[in-house]
C-alpha cells in the first residue's frame, strides 16, 4: 500500500491554491473550479471545495478549517533559504521560524489560510540525511 494523496476540503479553494503554490514553488493543476492538485515526486496534495463533499455523502463527511491534529509536511532543499525568500509574504502564516528539531530536521512551521499546520523541512544532521536519502 502506498500513500498517494492528502486532500484538504475548504471553502477557500483559491486562497489555499495560492498559499501552497507559493510555499512549494509548484503549479497546481486545476481540474474544475472546485478541485486542484499539487503533485510532488512522492505524493499529491489535493484541494477540494466543500461542494465536492456531495460525492462522498454530503457536508457531514468533512468540515473545512477544523484540523488541529494533522501536519502537512514537505521536504525542501534548503528551508532557511526558502524562509528568507518567503518571510515577508508569509508573515501572518509563520508559527515557528526555522528551528532544528531533536530528530535532525530544520523545520519551518506555517499555518495555511484554513489553519492547517504545514511543516517545511530540510534534514540537516547526518542521521536525518541518511534516513531521507535511504543510505
Amino acid at each position: 500500500m502506498n500513500l498517494i494523496s492528502t486532500r484538504i476540503i475548504t471553502d477557500q479553494v483559491e486562497a489555499l491554491i495560492h498559499f501552497y503554490e507559493q510555499v512549494t514553488g509548484l503549479t497546481a493543476t486545476r481540474y474544475t473550479p472546485d478541485f486542484a492538485e499539487l503533485k510532488t515526486k512522492t505524493a499529491t496534495l489535493a484541494i477540494g471545495s466543500t461542494r465536492t463533499l456531495q460525492f462522498f455523502g454530503g457536508n457531514q463527511v468533512a468540515q473545512p478549517a477544523q484540523n488541529r491534529s494533522v501536519i502537512i509536511e514537505f521536504r525542501v532543499d534548503d528551508v532557511q533559504q526558502l524562509f528568507d525568500q518567503l518571510a515577508a509574504s508569509l508573515k501572518g502564516a509563520i508559527v515557528q521560524e526555522p528551528t532544528v528539531m531533536p530528530w535532525g530536521n530544520q523545520s519551518l512551521l506555517l499555518r495555511d489560510p484554513d489553519g492547517n499546520l504545514v511543516n517545511l523541512f530540510t534534514p540537516v544532521t547526518p542521521e536525518a540525511i541518511e534516513k531521507f536519502n535511504g543510505s
